[in-house]
């Protein structure tokens, strides 16, 4: 889960909206670290939320959606962040310089997944423990990849190098992760590791 971030210009009504999705995302958390996510319902999470069923589906079509709950926002701002990141100039056909941009990228992505690292560790064992999770996390990650390819894009780099890169960042994401295991206080330093493995010792030298 991915905590969202509320605007002082909502309305009551948007207010309350989002209290009431807080709060089911809340209890739903709270169910599978007690129950783990198989054992869960949507009724019990309706019912620790003290919302009807009705309100539940009105946001989400499924416990498994509120697991991953925020993930749209969250990306838009780790884009909107990448694209303040300042430029030397083009990238063009540089594989490094691709790199060392999606490394930036990619620290504000760990920066953001793990501000709550209660809710990072929980999201990864739910993940790592339920296959239909799993591979929703994975078609998540991999889109990574089209996002990266058009930041790079829009910073000059040239087709063929964006789309190397991008394929580079993920896979040093992943070694990150692995090694990092569910430690979100490890993440930060594995992920940029592996991007230091990569651009010393691969294009280095």
């Amino acid at each position: 889960m991915a905590r969202q971030n509320s605007s002082s210009a909502e309305t009551l009504r948007e207010r309350k909206q989002r209290r009431a999705r807080d709060a089911i995302v809340g209890a739903a958390y709270a169910l599978f670290a007690e129950r783990g996510f198989d054992h869960v319902t949507v009724a019990d999470i309706a019912e620790r939320a003290e919302v009807g069923r009705a309100t539940f589906f009105r946001y989400f079509g499924g416990k498994q959606e509120v697991v991953f709950d925020g993930d749209a926002q969250v990306d838009a701002e780790v884009v909107a962040a990448a694209r303040r990141i300042p430029a030397d100039g083009p990238i063009g056909g540089s594989l490094p310089a691709a790199l060392a941009y999606l490394r930036s990228a990619v620290a504000l992505l760990i920066e953001r997944l793990t501000e709550s690292p209660e809710e990072y560790r929980l999201h990864e064992r739910l993940v790592a423990a339920n296959p239909d999770l799993g591979a929703r996390a994975l078609a998540k990650q991999r889109r990574y990849v089209d996002t990266m390819t058009e930041l790079l894009d829009e910073r000059g780099a040239e087709p063929a190098t964006a789309s190397l890169a991008a394929e580079v960042a993920l896979a040093c994401f992943y070694a990150g992760r692995t090694a990092a295991g569910n430690d979100p206080d490890r993440l930060a330093k594995a992920v940029d590791d592996a991007f230091e493995r990569v651009l010393g010792d691969r294009l280095g030298g």
